[in-house]
């Protein structure tokens, strides 16, 4: 990979980051502004759990994205990026494109994705 391109995507994956701190963050002030509300009743209580439980899932999920971005950041630095985790063959660079922190290539992604569900 080139030089020019793992800037490319070192400033994707740091984009992307930025973007998932600010979620994360404006998330966590919408759930404080909602308890603090002034609640009165069941259904507010019932809501607010709601809107809790489903930010905590998205935020569980970016969490794990950025785990991801930082493990390529990391790869960018020791000149290991864009290959895969499992064969070690390059990570195709449009799939890097789609998903700049992509480990795996489009074949060993699948193989990972069965022996999860299994």
């Amino acid at each position: 990979m080139t030089t020019g391109q793992l800037e490319y995507f070192k400033e994707l994956l740091l984009e992307r980051k930025e973007q998932i701190q600010r979620n994360i963050n404006d998330a966590a002030s919408e759930i404080d502004g909602l308890r603090q509300s002034g609640a009165t009743d069941e259904l507010d209580f019932a809501s607010i759990s709601a809107d809790e439980e489903l930010e905590h899932s998205i935020s569980a999920k970016q969490q794990q994205e950025l785990r991801e971005i930082d493990q390529s950041l990391k790869k960018i630095e020791s000149g290991i990026y864009g290959i895969c985790d499992m064969c070690e063959d390059d990570i195709d660079i449009e799939r890097l494109k789609v998903k700049p922190h992509a480990r795996y290539c489009i074949t060993c992604r699948e193989i990972a994705e069965k022996t999860i569900i299994k």
